[in-house]
């Protein structure tokens, strides 16, 4: 069983969940790329999955998306279909990101 974070709450409209070790691996990234995915959150809360503002957003998959924080660094989250539940699942470098 893996441990989650939950951002969020109904009454902010989604809930943005974050896997511990993306929360442990966060605090290795540079300062501006975490302000940067925080900033990223609660534009998942308030507005859901599809963020086409944030720097070349991009659809995965019919459920997957991504965007980049900075040329260097990405973050990538799904949510399931009607749910109000956004997971992240890769915050890091763009040479490394699973897709």
């Amino acid at each position: 069983m893996t441990s989650t974070l939950i951002w969020g709450t109904l009454t902010m409209g989604y809930i943005v969940k974050i896997k511990r070790k993306i929360e442990r691996n966060l605090k290795e990234l540079p300062d501006r790329v975490q302000d940067l995915f925080s900033q990223l959150i609660e534009d998942l809360r308030e507005q859901g999955p599809i963020q086409p503002y944030w720097p070349n957003y991009g659809k995965l998959s019919e459920n997957e998306y991504h965007c980049h924080l900075t040329y260097r660094y990405v973050a990538c989250w799904r949510q399931e279909q009607g749910s109000i539940s956004v997971e992240v699942y890769y915050v890091g470098s763009r040479e490394k990101a699973p897709y």
